[in-house]
């Protein structure tokens, strides 16, 4: 689905544009918020089967939007409950970041092996002589499984000649690296707070738009509105993201436009990271000191190594983020400012509502909820004329956009301080593999290497806030990269 407006891509945005013109112009905010589900489900225009349904779950994703919970299932609250402490311009995400809610979950099943109307009923029934616990039979001359008996082997589907067996697994559960989807007593899908690492997948997977993240738009908008200096960093994988026709310069210009102070790339940061990381691969790779090197710059990857390798902790380098470090730039250069970090990520959220980071970075937003953003201000992107040029960063950290990029960009400084320096990369992209080089590495089987590990297949072109499909969105980054006049970060003494 990724890359395809889907409604359900139409319906967040919608959401987003609506609770960012309520940030923008609600005199009566609490009544506006009560009528806004009956102005986006319409009673006489409402494609939805059940108006009364959609408009229960539009409620939900508009808390969210706002920064606020879930409201319980089995007691009676407002819609504007909590309001008062989210109608501020200063407020962090509260856990849980992901939730799913429950009115629109549609319990899929989770794993099953099910014989669709392609059956022939043919006389070989491999399908039926394959099966290791006898949960196939004929039933009116067509191939029927038993759920009851069924181990889910898959056996009897890899057998079928007419490829008429289906395997329904839960799209979230599939695109879930890390087990942390479950379901309640219902069938309808739980997220297991303990093992989710924030990635996101499981959101853009839910062909329902069961699964939303919390928003700080609102809040960030009543910074604004506050008098307060707000800059912006953009995270690498911005370029495209906004119309083939935006430019990184339309884009910082607009940006101006909407009411940010100044606009930073978040690749000063990348680029000062991968001279950090290149530094500590030679000095403690190279001589053995480390087995190996984790890179620092995924939030859900870095998660994913702490909850479930611990011994592989101290591997994972001491560079700050991109992030973090484009914010401590920022805020030396502007001591007085906030910062919102605008970037593809919803880790990146969870990363920065931790104690060690909440003096750096304000506020973080998705390319999808600045979409949302500019068009209730109506900004229109493509009729920006660029009154600024983006110059910041280099190939290297602008690189750190696409799978594999953080590692190349780190090799290449190597090769560039330390020339003759024999250089092991290995990387992996989704939780999936990310888990398999893990256990690869504390087998010790990756010794020697610099690892590179991205939470979202393509790495962060393909997180959950962006607006473009994935190969879209490298193609448009490795332009912008080539296009870059400094190719690395000089080395800086000391």
């Amino acid at each position: 689905m990724r890359g395809i407006d889907t409604q359900v891509r139409k319906n967040r945005r919608r959401i987003f544009k609506e609770v960012a013109k309520l940030a923008y112009e609600s005199e009566n905010l609490k009544d506006d918020i009560e009528a806004l589900p009956y102005k986006i489900v319409d009673y006489e225009e409402s494609p939805f089967q059940s108006v009364y349904r959609e408009r229960a779950i539009v409620r939900e994703r508009i808390r969210l939007a706002m920064g606020l919970s879930l409201r319980p299932e089995n007691a009676p609250s407002h819609l504007t409950q909590g309001l008062e402490e989210s109608n501020i311009d200063e407020k962090y995400y509260e856990p849980p970041l992901m939730q799913v809610i429950p009115s629109a979950c549609n319990a899929c099943p989770e794993n099953q092996y099910t014989v669709t109307d392609k059956c022939m009923g043919c006389v070989a029934h491999p399908c039926r002589e394959v099966c290791p616990r006898g949960a196939i039979s004929m039933k009116n001359g067509k191939s029927v499984i038993d759920q009851e008996k069924c181990v889910k082997c898959g056996k009897c589907k890899s057998v079928c000649p007419y490829d008429a067996i289906s395997h329904q697994v839960r799209p979230c559960i599939a695109n879930c690296g890390v087990g942390a989807i479950v379901s309640d007593n219902k069938g309808r899908a739980v997220i297991d707070d303990e093992k989710c690492v924030k990635c996101g997948q499981c959101m853009v997977s839910c062909p329902f738009g069961a699964i939303a993240d919390k928003s700080q738009i609102f809040q960030l908008i009543r910074a604004m509105q506050s008098g307060r200096k707000i800059i912006a960093q953009v995270a690498p994988a911005f370029v495209g993201q906004f119309g083939p026709n935006v430019t990184p310069d339309m884009l910082k210009t607009a940006l101006k436009e909407l009411g940010f102070f100044d606009v930073y790339e978040t690749a000063i940061g990348a680029d000062m990271g991968a001279i950090t990381e290149a530094k500590h691969y030679v000095e403690e790779v190279t001589t053995g000191k480390t087995p190996f090197l984790l890179t620092s710059c995924c939030p859900s990857w870095a998660a994913l190594a702490k909850k479930f390798f611990p011994e592989t902790i101290d591997k994972i380098s001491n560079a700050l983020t991109p992030m973090v470090a484009t914010a401590r730039v920022i805020k030396k250069d502007h001591p007085d400012a906030s910062v919102v970090f605008i970037g593809p990520c919803a880790s990146k959220k969870l990363e920065a509502s931790r104690r060690t980071i909440r003096s750096d970075v304000d506020f973080v937003i998705t390319f999808e909820e600045l979409t949302g953003m500019f068009e209730a201000k109506g900004i229109l992107l493509d009729e920006i004329k660029a009154m600024d040029e983006v110059k910041d960063a280099t190939a290297a950290g602008r690189g750190y956009g696409v799978a594999g990029g953080v590692a190349e960009a780190i090799e290449n400084c190597i090769n560039e301080y330390y020339p003759g320096t024999e250089v092991h990369i290995e990387h992996a992209e989704s939780l999936t593999e990310c888990k398999k080089i893990l256990m690869l590495a504390k087998a010790g089987k990756k010794n020697g290497c610099l690892i590179e590990g991205m939470a979202c297949p393509g790495g962060c072109v393909a997180g959950a806030g962006t607006n473009i499909a994935i190969q879209t969105a490298a193609s448009e980054l490795a332009k912008f990269k080539n296009s870059s006049e400094i190719k690395v970060p000089p080395l800086k003494e000391g």
